[in-house]
């Protein structure tokens, strides 16, 4: 009796199959009912009217400046971070990454209850709504800009550094033309991990912003408790933005092309 031989093809299955139930088959379920009507007909009602409707297009913007600003924030705040970090010679310096770390191991809505607390403190909470979203989601979403840009600088070879003193390189030569271009796919990968999430992550804008900021996350959330058609456009509409988004930002091209091989 002959014993089954294994394929790559054949490990393949199991990828295969979670693709096509959880992935592939809801998505054709969002697709159906974005474009059909409650008779379940053919119909590009709801896309007409998401797109005449005033307060579902300042939603979206504002759910895109909010991802926007939080995005930038995070990377002006985990940049220098990790590259201290990363060029480093502390014995002690993966503990103060771990200090980074260690708040994603608390549950998150305890971490948010803790942030309002926090401002209820200091007395913004209920008065600076957009800053405490904002606030909020850069608390939460700066590990994620911290680590991949800490992975990928610490890659860099040390020798690229030397090489440019021994050239006549500055600091800023060095930056621009070592560093920066090096940590590219770290950038690409932080902002994608942290621009991505912050424009559906309403649960932070909920509770920090008294739910007077609504992104379009809370839309979609209040949708499908109503009416999953309008709901499945939103989220379609929203994938499309998502996809744009990471089109522009390079989250598509290949590391080699990303890295800059033109140092």
């Amino acid at each position: 009796m002959k014993m089954p031989r294994f394929s790559r093809k054949t490990l393949c299955i199991p990828y295969a199959v979670f693709l096509l139930f959880f992935v592939i088959v809801p998505m054709l379920v969002i697709v159906f009912y974005a474009f059909t009507d409650t008779a379940n007909g053919f119909s590009f009602s709801n896309f007409i009217n998401f797109f005449s409707d005033p307060t579902k297009l300042s939603t979206i913007v504002y759910s895109f400046v909010i991802a926007l600003i939080t995005t930038a924030v995070c990377l002006l705040l985990a940049y220098p971070v990790a590259y201290i970090l990363s060029r480093s010679k502390m014995k002690k310096k993966n503990v103060i990454l771990m200090l980074f770390v260690t708040p994603m191991w608390i549950n998150f809505v305890l971490r948010i209850n803790a942030i309002r607390e926090l401002l209820k403190w200091i007395g913004l909470l209920g008065e600076a709504n957009y800053f405490n979203t904002i606030f909020g989601m850069v608390y939460d979403f700066l590990p994620f800009m911290i680590l991949p840009l800490y992975t990928t600088m610490l890659k860099i070879d040390n020798n690229l550094y030397e090489a440019s003193a021994d050239l006549g390189g500055n600091a800023f030569i060095t930056f621009t033309r070592i560093t920066l271009p090096l940590s590219m796919p770290g950038i690409m990968s932080g902002i994608t991990m942290v621009f991505l999430p912050s424009m559906t992550n309403y649960v932070v804008s909920d509770m920090l912003g008294n739910s007077k900021v609504t992104i379009i996350g809370k839309f979609i959330e209040t949708y499908f408790g109503t009416d999953w058609h309008m709901g499945s456009m939103i989220a379609l509409i929203l994938l499309v933005v998502v996809f744009v988004s990471t089109l522009l930002s390079g989250g598509f091209k290949s590391e080699d092309n990303v890295r800059g091989a033109n140092i």
